[in-house]
């Protein structure tokens, strides 16, 4: 079967064909739908170095955020029907620690034990016609579209889990967000917190397309420029957001951040891309609190995936055949990609 595979540090993925996996005991066997291609992705390939992102050594096939169809059982398997749609809660923790024990392979105590962070991240992924996963990883999907779906996987369930976390300043009449970066995961964070909570939602993103992208979801548009964090106060008169949404993660993102974040509010750093910033107690609003999370549990995907099927998530999604999957990396290098590219394997 034909693969896109991280082969060495510095390097561009390559397309390979490699033998088609077969799923050992309590694995399911899925023949994948779509793959969802991510900017951390592009980290692996572009920016780590050997030694620096420990269990995420290559060789291995990419995508961390994929669907599929059940194509075959592993010994001990029951309850799954071949043709059955499921979505991939992609960590792959070691199953018996307390943090798997709830849910959250993201945060497995032994990752050493179990040798690699995700279907995707250190083990064989989804971007290829086939790939094994745990059969306690598998959401199902029912009717719904699983190209659609696969992104959620990992830029509906990392905002998603972010937000419930956030629930509690957001919880009340006046309150307010702000979402910094509007790509894939941004656009999803907004239609979220417009799902599941009251608040006004504020949008910002260099790009005026993604934020008029944002406006049509219900957001309320802040252009790019020095005046942003002045206007926001204004709009908030003048006590800030009650939560702020990171999707970039640089210095000037995380500096916006915090100067408009209400007394008491919380920040959550979701962009990977390793800004930092200062703090002292005379300029953090009191009792603010800044924070950073990493996917989520397999029940958040659960409830991501019901969002999705009432319709009250809809994944901007451009779609790519396997011939074009480097093409795709490729666009989300050059930064020419809206929404999220979804790889598929098998059309």
């Amino acid at each position: 079967m034909r693969a896109v595979r991280h082969t060495a540090w510095k390097t561009f993925p390559t397309i390979e064909d490699i033998d088609r996996p077969e799923p050992g005991p309590g694995e399911v066997l899925l023949k994948v739908a779509g793959a969802g291609a991510c900017h951390s992705d592009v980290a692996l390939f572009q920016d780590y170095e050997a030694g620096q992102v420990p269990f995420l050594e290559p060789p291995y096939t990419l995508g961390h955020e994929s669907s599929g169809w059940v194509e075959a059982v592993g010994p001990g398997v029951t309850g799954f029907e071949k043709g059955d749609a499921y979505l991939i809660y992609g960590p792959i923790g070691c199953k018996h620690c307390r943090s798997c024990s709830r849910g959250q392979d993201t945060y497995c105590e032994n990752v050493a034990e179990v040798g690699y962070m995700a279907a995707g991240l250190g083990r064989d992924g989804g971007m290829a016609e086939y790939i094994t996963v745990p059969a306690t990883n598998l959401v199902p999907l029912g009717d719904a579209d699983p190209v659609d779906a696969a992104p959620l996987a990992d830029a509906g369930l990392t905002p998603y889990h972010a937000i419930r976390l956030s629930l509690p300043v957001l919880a009340g009449g006046g309150r307010s967000a702000l979402v910094i970066g509007l790509g894939g995961l941004g656009l999803i964070t907004v239609q979220i917190l417009r799902a599941i909570t009251g608040a006004a939602v504020y949008v910002t993103d260099m790009k005026p397309e993604a934020v008029a992208k944002a406006e049509e979801y219900g957001a309320i548009g802040i252009p790019a420029g020095d005046d942003q964090a002045d206007r926001i106060r204004e709009l908030t008169g003048g006590r800030g957001v009650d939560a702020v949404f990171d999707n970039v993660g640089v210095t000037p993102t995380m500096q916006l951040a915090q100067r408009v974040v209400a007394q008491q509010g919380r920040i959550t750093i979701v962009g990977i891309a390793g800004g930092s910033v200062d703090w002292n107690f005379y300029t953090n609003p009191y009792e603010a609190v800044i924070t950073n999370t990493y996917w989520g549990t397999i029940e958040d995907l659960y409830d991501v995936v019901e969002l999705y099927k009432a319709g009250q998530i809809v994944p901007e999604i451009e779609r790519f055949t396997m011939d074009q999957a480097l093409d795709a990396y490729q666009r989300l290098v050059d930064g020419t990609i809206s929404g999220r590219a979804v790889v598929m394997p098998n059309s």
